[in-house]
């Protein structure tokens, strides 16, 4: 699950993924990106970010290594959205997320999700986070996989 939800995020992480199950708009997708642990802001900071440009204007820094790449998924990668009313909530899930023989460089800290409704024409500044998971990697040129809680990464309720 996630270790912090952004706050223009709460309250709304279900809806966004739902729009991206449901093609709302067309191109939506799940933008996920890493943050390098040099020069982290504290999550306190981070919090209140509002948009990706914005979460890697200060100094806190996305990850540059030789073949990290940030990962796009838009409704064909996701698990149908549907309401757990035995449990009265909604488990969002996204398949584990692999990295091919990520050289060396900056260390990894976190995976930030968020939605991008114009997945194929990326703009940072309109593109919302949603949550941000703990994910220390210190790459030495292997595969890296982030292995997404068995439950799911948000659970709303």
């Amino acid at each position: 699950m996630a270790d912090q939800v952004y706050n223009v995020g709460l309250g709304r992480v279900a809806e966004l993924y739902r729009r991206v199950d449901l093609n709302d708009p067309t191109d939506a997708g799940l933008r996920i990106i890493v943050l390098a642990s040099a020069n982290l802001e504290t999550d306190a900071v981070l919090k209140d970010k509002t948009d990706l440009a914005d979460l890697v204007a200060g100094a806190t820094t996305e990850v540059t290594n030789t073949n990290y790449t940030p990962k796009v998924l838009t409704d064909v990668d996701l698990v149908v959205w549907a309401p757990d009313h035995a449990n009265d909530r909604v488990d969002l899930d996204i398949p584990d997320q692999t990295w091919s023989d990520v050289a060396a460089g900056d260390n990894w800290s976190r995976f930030v999700t968020s939605f991008d409704p114009v997945s194929s024409a990326h703009v940072a500044a309109n593109t919302e986070p949603m949550t941000q998971h703990d994910f220390v990697v210190i790459p030495d040129g292997s595969d890296i996989t982030a292995q997404v809680n068995a439950a799911g990464f948000y659970r709303a309720s």
